[in-house]
């Protein structure tokens, strides 16, 4: 273990490599600077810019879209928002619990995906986060040109009748999302800190207008607040469960590459109490302001309009209009450049770490935003709900089962950092690069609720994939990982490898 001396450094539980480690694997075919454990003096988010960060990423277009689209499937308002957050309580567990990687070690996702998948398995699991980050990339980009495109038409009905104008929009907001990505955490970290206020100010603004516009018609809160659901009768749990999978799925992606961002958190306090004050809180509150104005364009305008960039192509005043734009710009780019840029990035830079920075990984998720086709994506409330967030939650509910299981059962919070980029000498290669039980695994977990999309009498399990496959995992994986020994670190390798210092004030 000579050569493995002192190769990671602790101070106050926070771990780091040592500028010797990190000297040693420069040439490294596995390491670069960007997948590299983050530096401690580079850990600078505080509980603030955490909350920050989700109340940027939870006010958002399809928070708006998953709580009134909700209700058009046939709940009532009241039980829309229970389903949003009770989905949001359930996916706190797994965020919370996959942060802690993060914060401690310093590590990305693909590197964090090491440890369950192996150094070359990483890739099945990175990519496959990837493609999501990718398609909601696309999705947002879309929302985002669509009201810069509804405020033109307002001010230029020229312009409104151009069939060329929504794809001019689209490219312009496409642009502006990555060259602000491309620009890094410090970048996003200024952003969501600038943006979070000025959402909160707008999606009160938005409230007071939908109430002016319902006390105008003669109405109240009342009128809006009393709709009643619409389902037939005993349709309720066909509505319900799979409007909470898909609330589930709906920051499930985050629940894997959270340890993108909880990396640059000052400790654990921060990133737990930044998640637990600007998730959960967030996302009611502002499905709450979707369900409001849903409801309140069904008397204003005759019909409910659960898409915001229409609503605001209807609004006559063209201030009011640039303000719900603009409103809708700042909410998009706060979402889309920290939810789906980071993660696909530094994927696409894991799979080849010498030739791929993440600035390259930015463009090349920016092109497969376009080539995904959001506007297809988004052409039903029903198929943006069901089809779309129902059916990846369903394999990705088994990732972060296993990611917990192997984490905290299998390795007890203890890792080897300068192995994470090593090959077949290191503890993670697993014999050939990928730990064929962590495939295993995501098979076994996923199987179950995808029969259920094709065979009704399984249904059950797909109405619920997300969280019956994350339960499958958990057991699963530290069953086939029980005789696995070679991967683990022992408490006395962690004391010959780890320096221990003691922080000072």
């Amino acid at each position: 273990m000579a050569e493995k001396r002192k190769t990671q450094r602790e101070v106050n539980g926070l771990y780091e490599l040592t500028e010797s480690a990190r000297e040693a694997l420069k040439d490294n075919v596995y390491y670069n600077e960007d997948l590299a454990p983050t530096k401690l003096k580079e850990r600078t988010w505080t509980t603030y810019h955490i909350a920050a960060l989700w109340v940027g990423m939870s006010v958002c277009i399809p928070t708006y879209m998953m709580a009134s689209g909700i209700m058009a499937a046939g709940l009532s308002w009241w039980q829309a928002i229970l389903n949003i957050a009770l989905g949001n309580l359930i996916v706190l567990i797994p965020m919370q619990l996959n942060s802690h990687a993060g914060t401690k070690y310093g590590i990305p996702y693909p590197v964090f995906a090491r440890l369950a998948f192996g150094i070359r398995g990483s890739h099945i699991a990175a990519i496959a986060r990837a493609i999501v980050a990718a398609g909601w990339f696309g999705i947002q980009c879309w929302i985002g040109g669509g009201a810069i495109n509804g405020v033109i038409s307002v001010m230029s009905p020229t312009w409104g009748a151009w069939a060329g104008g929504i794809w001019v929009s689209f490219f312009i907001f496409w642009a502006l999302n990555v060259w602000i990505a491309y620009n890094g955490a410090e970048a996003i970290k200024f952003m969501e800190a600038w943006g979070a206020p000025i959402l909160g100010v707008l999606s009160v603004g938005l409230m007071l207008w939908a109430y002016n516009g319902v006390t105008a018609a003669g109405q109240t809160i009342g009128s809006v607040l009393n709709m009643p659901a619409t389902y037939a009768p005993g349709e309720f749990w066909k509505i319900f469960l799979p409007s909470l999978t898909a609330n589930i799925a709906f920051w499930s992606t985050l629940a894997l590459n959270i340890p993108d961002f909880s990396r640059y958190a000052k400790s654990q306090k921060d990133q737990f109490n930044g998640q637990l004050l600007g998730l959960p809180t967030t996302m009611a509150a502002f499905a709450f302001v979707g369900v409001f104005v849903t409801g309140a364009t069904g008397i204003i305008f005759g019909e409910f309009l659960w898409d915001p960039v229409a609503v605001i192509a209807k609004i006559d005043s063209p201030l009011a209009a640039l303000l719900g734009a603009f409103g809708i710009a700042i909410a998009t780019l706060t979402t889309n450049i920290a939810a789906n840029v980071v993660a696909p990035a530094n994927g696409i830079s894991n799979l080849n770490p010498k030739k791929i920075s993440y600035k390259m990984g930015t463009l090349i998720t920016g092109v497969a935003g376009v080539v995904i086709m959001p506007w297809r994506l988004l052409a039903t409330a029903g198929g943006y709900i069901f089809g779309w967030l129902g059916t990846y939650g369903l394999f990705l509910g088994p990732l972060a089962g296993m990611y917990i299981a192997d984490y905290y059962i299998y390795r007890k919070k203890i890792l080897d950092l300068d192995d994470l980029f090593k090959g077949e000498e290191g503890r993670y290669w697993y014999g050939n690069g990928i730990n064929e039980k962590a495939i295993y695994t995501w098979i076994i977990a996923a199987i179950v609720p995808l029969l259920g999309r094709f065979i009704p009498a399984l249904s059950f399990f797909a109405d619920n994939g997300w969280i019956i496959g994350f339960l499958i995992a958990l057991l699963v994986y530290p069953a086939l990982m029980k005789n696995e020994t070679s991967s683990l670190v022992s408490e006395s390798e962690d004391a010959e490898i780890t320096d221990r210092v003691k922080a000072t004030n």
